[in-house]
This record gives C-alpha cells, structure tokens and sequence, in this order.
C-alpha cells in the first residue's frame, strides 16, 4: 500500500445520503491521480450512518470507482462481531481491502486488540489496514501487538498511524515491515522519511493534486520539493483539525462549492471564528477568491 488515500466524507442533503454528490467527489479524487479511495471512516461520519447507509456507501463507492483505484473500505467497530459482519459485506460486493480501527469506549488490553483483530481477519480473505488513533479512542496498539498481528495474520498488511509519537511510529517500522501509513496529514512528510509510505488523508479531499505531488516527491527521494509543498499546506494542515474532524474538511467544501452539505448530530456548524480562519487559509492557497 503506497501514495494518497482520501479519506472521503459523506455528503447529505438534510437527512439523507447524497449519492450524487458522492459520485462526483470520487471522481474528482481519481482525475487528480490519488492512489485510492477509503470510504466510511470516521471522516464519512461513520458512527451517525445506519448499517444499511454504511453498507450502500460502500457499494456506491466501488461501482464509482470501477476498478480504476483501490477501494478501502471502514468496517471497523467496538464490537467484533459487528466488524466481521461489515468486513464480509465489503469484501463479498469488492472492497480491495478494509479499514479497522481499534474498539472504542470498551479499551480492550493489548491481548484483546490482538484476538479482535485476529478473529476478523480470520473471517476475510482480502488485506486489512489497522488503523491506531489513540485520541479518538483511548487505546494505543502497541509496536509488540502491531509486529504480532502482522506476522501472524498474512492479510493484516498495512497500519495507518495516527499516533503523533514519532519514536512509536519508528518502533513500528523499525520491528517489522508492516507498510505504514500517515493518518496525520502535518505528519505525512515526517513519517514518509521514517520508512512510511503515504497516507490516508482529510485535506487530499480539497488538495489531491498537491497532496499527490508531496507524497510522490518524498518517495522518490526529492525531499526539497516535498518539503516546500509541506510547508505551503501546512496552516490548512492545521485547520483541518481546529475543529472535530470532519467539520473543517465539509466546511471548506462548501466553501468551495463542492457536495458536501450539512454534518450529523452531535457534530454540529464550524464557529464562524474558525469559519474566518478557514476562509484565509483558502484564499491564501489560491482556492477561493
């Protein structure tokens, strides 16, 4: 796994899923040469989608993508069973390979994480990305629980890293060659020099092309250019975290005209303080007049 995975949103128009709008963000990330697709994570507003939304979502996503990118799905969830339920479905309607993050609320042991991730893959056969975001879910995988899973279970071939720690992050690469890649944007460049291999991104969304280029530079060793795009991003980087993900980022596509609509509850408006922030930031890169 290797470049610019878009971690989409999911765009509404009041109660409802907008499919068109959808399809027409998937179009847009593939014209502008990203990597992948990575439906239904918590970027999607996942935890406010019924099952039988997250399901269609990902069914949408991979009819639109037809083949041309690779299609992550999220089926990860607190409670194991569900996983492997929402992992099947992926998997039997084409899903190239799933987006597990670790339990949330329960903060399962070391051991737990290894026999929940254990039984799901078990269940599937295509690859698995684990996905540690410590902040969002009060449990850290651990490099030892990451190196085990890895090497035990063959289709768990990828982590997206959303710990900040960089000495974990080595750790990891370091013990074992999991592919990893940034769940961070600002620490993508950071973390490509450290042995990873992209990134499953927020602001690639609004920036593919520029987000494509970094990444693609970093890989092949042009650290000056890569460093440049980095710090031009990098107060938008920021922003896109000012407030709970995915405000920002569904913000700043309205802002830019794209289909994106209103957030579900409990996430709720921008303050129009940030809003302002978010505004200049834009117009400072050159995407809104």
């Amino acid at each position: 796994m290797q470049g610019v995975f878009p971690a989409i949103i999911t765009p509404f128009k009041g109660d409802n899923v907008d499919y068109q709008g959808l399809e027409h963000n998937i179009n847009f990330l593939i014209e502008n040469g990203v990597n992948g697709i990575v439906a239904v994570g918590t970027t999607g507003e996942s935890p406010t989608l019924t099952h039988e939304e997250h399901k269609s979502i990902i069914e949408k996503t991979i009819e639109t993508v037809d083949g041309r990118v690779e299609v992550i799905a999220g089926t990860g969830s607190n409670s194991t069973m569900e996983a492997i339920e929402l992992s099947q479905f992926a998997e039997d309607v084409g899903a190239d390979a799933l987006l597990l993050i670790t339990p949330y609320y329960n903060k399962p042991t070391q051991e737990g994480l290894k026999r929940h991730f254990g039984e799901i893959a078990q269940s599937v056969n295509i690859p698995m990305v684990l996905y540690n975001v410590p902040s969002r879910t009060s449990v850290n995988i651990e490099p030892k629980t990451i190196k085990y899973l890895h090497e035990e279970y063959s289709n768990i071939t990828a982590l997206k890293e959303a710990n900040p720690n960089l000495s974990h992050i080595s750790e990891v690469i370091n013990s074992c060659d999991i592919d990893v890649i940034s769940g961070n944007d600002e620490l993508t460049l950071p973390i490509i020099s450290l042995g990873g291999k992209g990134v499953i991104s927020v602001v690639s969304n609004i920036l593919p092309k520029e987000f494509v280029e970094m990444v693609d530079c970093a890989l092949n060793g042009n650290y000056n250019k890569a460093r440049e795009i980095h710090y031009n991003l990098f107060n938008i980087m920021k922003l896109m975290f000012v407030e709970t993900n995915p405000i920002p980022i569904k913000t700043a596509m309205n802002m830019l005209g794209m289909p994106a609509g209103n957030l579900r509850l409990p996430l709720w408006d921008m303050s129009e303080e940030n809003k302002t922030k978010l505004r200049k930031a834009l117009v400072e890169i050159d995407l809104l007049k």
